[in-house]
């Protein structure tokens, strides 16, 4: 991991202190900037989100998509977690705590607000993270791009489904031009721009061209995240320094949700099998949530400064803490994984 990687948590904290502080001493700014804006997106921040998705995007090798026969299990239970599992208990955990649990603490328009920010993100599996994870987990990195590569291409087409499902199910309208628009920007334009470029440089300078160009790349997707999560804290700084508590509010449910699921994906893949090199980073992809889509989405639909984009960039304080956390359990219980499969084939070994 770089050093932009591992002390993630701490930029995204400094950077939301610059925010807050911004907004208090220049407000003029910020509504300027908050004006540029068409279709109601804000172009100075799909910029910035552009400049975080495009390297993920010439990560995702699509011919990798040929391996999805090796290690099945592995492949369908992350598909099972992340898109049958994931957005609906995120959804069930916003309305439980934001209309009852918290009810008494957030006024009825913010809760929803929150709520859709949490299925924003719980909608969206992690993209580029895990293959820090993976790699902190010494998992199978091969495999672990067939199964980013294949979640990428069901994000496509169900992304903007399920998040309209569950926005109607917890009773908050759906805009839907806007979230098929946010999804085509976010989504599809980068994928394809990824796809276009990741042809050209392996053409013009192989493997190597290919390696060198992401990580060059690589330091101004970091950029585009400090920089958005400046923006959205500097909108929303007067709300946090007048309800100093509602960070730690949205905090709650995303910990239980990135826990359990978790637990329940890693204890599945123990249950089914799953060799730990693809057990770990399948947990990790369910767990993980591609953030930097659910950020784009939520100002899109609602607002620089609405409720549902700060429960997003909330999100990502709360992720890399709770990540690395998860990666030091799955280090420690390895051994179990692989005293199993020792196990397992001893028997054939000594018929040999």
């Amino acid at each position: 991991m770089t050093i932009f990687e591992r002390y993630l948590t701490v930029w995204v904290a400094l950077c939301i202190v610059a925010g807050i502080a911004l907004g208090e001493i220049a407000p003029g700014l910020f509504e300027q900037l908050a004006a540029v804006e068409y279709a109601r997106v804000n172009l100075v921040v799909a910029v910035l989100i552009w400049a975080m998705v495009y390297p993920m995007m010439i990560a995702v090798d699509f011919a990798s998509l040929g391996r999805v026969t090796e290690q099945p299990r592995g492949l369908l239970l992350t598909l099972v977690v992340n898109w049958l599992v994931k957005p609906f208990t995120m959804a069930a955990l916003g309305v439980i705590f934001f209309n009852h649990v918290f009810a008494d603490l957030i006024p009825p328009a913010d809760a929803e607000a929150y709520i859709a920010g949490l299925i924003l993100l719980g909608a969206a599996p992690c993209t580029a993270m895990v293959f820090v994870w993976s790699q902190l987990t010494r998992g199978d990195a091969n495999y672990t791009l067939v199964q980013v590569s294949v979640n990428d291409v069901i994000m496509v087409f169900a992304y903007a489904p399920i998040v309209a499902l569950l926005l109607g199910v917890t009773s908050i309208p759906v805009p839907w031009e806007t979230l098929v628009l946010s999804v085509v920007l976010y989504v599809v334009v980068p994928l394809l721009a990824g796809v276009l470029t990741r042809r050209a440089l392996l053409a013009s300078s192989g493997a190597a061209g290919l390696d060198g160009f992401m990580a060059r790349l690589k330091p101004w997707s970091i950029v585009g995240l400090l920089a958005t999560v400046v923006l959205l804290f500097g909108f929303q700084g007067q709300i946090i320094l007048t309800q100093p508590l509602v960070i730690a509010l949205i905090a709650v449910p995303l910990l239980i949700q990135s826990y359990g699921i978790f637990a329940v994906a890693y204890g599945a893949a123990w249950a089914m099998r799953v060799p730990f090199r693809i057990a770990a980073p399948c947990a990790m992809i369910g767990t993980s949530n591609f953030f930097e889509l659910a950020v784009a989405v939520a100002i899109s639909i609602y607002g620089l400064n609405s409720g549902a984009a700060l429960a997003t960039v909330v999100g990502v304080l709360v992720e890399v803490p709770v990540m690395l956390s998860l990666v030091a359990f799955a280090n420690r219980t390895r051994g179990a994984f692989d005293n199993r499969s020792a196990e397992e084939t001893t028997p054939a070994s000594a018929q040999r």
